[in-house]
């Protein structure tokens, strides 16, 4: 059965760049339906249908969830970042701006930690001998051109060992504790702790359950664990429903909603966690 001109002409591409800071990927095609996960700014997704304004994607960690339509860009064959030098944000949040100047506007965008940004050029051209290149052009996900300070970027990320793994991990307490959360806006338990693994070069799944039973992971016993280890709690081994980064000395950090719903450190022997805990796993790098 052949689709006609107009029905493949309506098809969305096959690939696209997330131009929000923060895009929620909802389980259906409606602003009522609950989120499942996100998809930060430059993040390349695979386009699998669409309906309306919105368009079914798929992450690069193969989650599946639907998105306004106006989130994304197209690429159409091309790819995000285009250039070879690229800048990662590296501050939990960083200001885009029009101009290489604080004060002139208010910022184009605040862009979250890990966003990956086309470089332009380094330098604003009129540094005098000896100034540190302070700015940074870049182009965003949209196509729009715009500025950020080298302080809140890195132009050359390198894959972290464990113990700079638990001081960044330190860098988000605070943050809210938000559902689906996958940004340093907020993040869920299980993309908390994705993050840090990815940060520390393995790509680990996205939810808690297919975390603990991914053959990545080696099992660990309690009186075994070391700083680094991913700790998951629940009913039982087959109904894990949160998870946490060991940090060492009976201590963890997760996302969690217990009693202050943040980024928080909390002790092992304590309850609710001592009771619940029901896995350890340690990735392998």
């Amino acid at each position: 059965m052949c689709l006609s001109l107009a029905a493949l002409a309506a098809a969305p591409p096959k690939r696209a760049v997330i131009t929000r800071p923060v895009a929620d990927m909802l389980s259906k095609p409606s602003h009522d339906a609950d989120v499942v996960s996100q998809a930060i700014c430059s993040t390349t997704v695979d386009l699998l249908a669409k309906r309306g304004g919105w368009v079914q994607l798929r992450t690069p960690d193969d989650y599946t969830g639907w998105v306004e339509k106006k989130a994304l860009r197209a690429l159409r064959g091309k790819s995000y970042p285009a250039t070879q030098k690229v800048a990662q944000i590296e501050s939990l949040r960083a200001h885009i701006y029009r101009d290489p100047s604080v004060t002139k506007h208010a910022p184009l965008a605040t862009i979250p930690f890990e966003a990956r940004l086309e470089v332009v050029r380094e330098g604003t051209g009129d540094e005098k001998p000896g100034d540190d290149e302070r700015w940074i052009e870049v182009r965003l996900p949209g196509g729009a051109a715009g500025w950020v300070q080298r302080g809140d970027v890195s132009l050359d990320v390198k894959t972290l060992e464990i113990p700079e793994l638990v001081e960044l991990s330190r860098r988000f307490l605070g943050l809210p504790y938000t559902w689906g959360g996958s940004s340093a806006l907020g993040y869920d338990c299980s993309g908390f702790t994705q993050m840090l693994c990815r940060r520390g070069g393995v790509n680990i799944p996205r939810d808690a359950q297919p975390q603990a039973d991914w053959s990545g992971m080696t099992k660990v016993e309690r009186t075994g664990l070391q700083p680094g280890d991913l700790l998951y709690f629940g009913a039982s081994a087959d109904k894990i429903t949160h998870t946490g980064f060991y940090l060492g000395g009976g201590q963890f950090i997760h996302a969690t909603t217990n009693t202050h719903p943040v980024i928080q450190i909390s002790r092992l022997d304590d309850a609710p966690w001592t009771e619940l805990l029901v896995a350890c796993r340690r990735w392998k790098k």
